[in-house]
């Protein structure tokens, strides 16, 4: 097999190739095998096969990417020197790097970054067309998305700064402390205007009831409008890629 099959294989399927369907599907599921893990406490026998399974399987992806990066980039020889700085291969090579502990004790160290092991889950970004659209109209909408972002964090800001300094620090009712820190009162913001509100922290006197109430209103709104704003771009990337694939005479329908 050439570099170039092998190439056309290990990027993302566009429908046109059974064995590059297959490859995404295999990669995807060695990725969501590879965190199973992470979603236990105890360290079974069985997840040592699985880190040895998947951490190879990525190995070999990261290596054939690496063997045929004159493809993808384009660069002739200078690809091969500058594809391991690129966003997938650090990706790629952060997920890896955890897993070299199960080759003994002298890699110690890397157990203090199992955490990254997480960032396979970014792998899984590669092998789906609609997470690249999502991405794609979050990138459109960034500056519309921003400025909700930005009022968002300066409305709990200010509320939070009302709180800390007009509610009382013990709260007379239950006798509990109430704001002790600035960050108690920017975590009783936060958690109030996304309407989760877990209760925790309450307010004790009636002007901070009043904005309990209003930043629980205005909460829905700062979530409803974002997700408005990004089905409606979803739906018009969807349409345009549809008319993109219209063949041509082809009348819409």
């Amino acid at each position: 097999m050439t570099r170039k099959q092998i190439y056309e294989i290990i990027e993302k399927d566009d429908g046109s190739s059974v064995w590059s369907h297959l490859y995404d599907v295999f990669m995807f599921g060695s990725i969501i095998l590879s965190v199973v893990p992470l979603m236990f406490w105890e360290d079974y026998p069985i997840f040592w096969w699985i880190e040895l399974f998947t951490t190879t399987v990525f190995v070999m992806d990261y290596i054939l990417r690496w063997v045929t990066a004159d493809y993808k980039l384009g660069k002739g020889a200078h690809s091969f020197v500058s594809y391991p700085y690129s966003f997938w291969a650090i990706i790629d090579l952060l997920s890896i790097l955890p897993s070299f502990q199960i080759l003994g004790q002298n890699f110690k160290i890397l157990r203090t970054l199992r955490m990254l092991k997480i960032l396979r889950l970014l792998k899984a970004l590669r092998y789906s067309d609609q997470i690249f659209l999502f991405v794609k109209v979050l990138q459109k909408e960034r500056k519309v998305l921003s400025a909700v972002l930005l009022f968002a964090a300066a409305y709990v800001f200010v509320t939070a700064l009302v709180m800390f300094n007009f509610e009382p620090r013990i709260n007379p009712n239950t006798g509990q402390e109430t704001f002790r820190t600035f960050f108690d009162a920017i975590y009783w913001s936060t958690v109030t205007l996304t309407t989760v509100g877990y209760g925790d922290l309450c307010p004790a006197t009636d002007l901070g009831r009043l904005i309990s109430m209003f930043s629980s209103l205005f909460g829905v709104a700062v979530i409803a409008l974002p997700s408005g704003i990004i089905t409606a771009s979803y739906l018009d990337e969807l349409r345009s890629l549809k008319e993109g694939k219209r063949p041509e005479g082809e009348e819409p329908k």
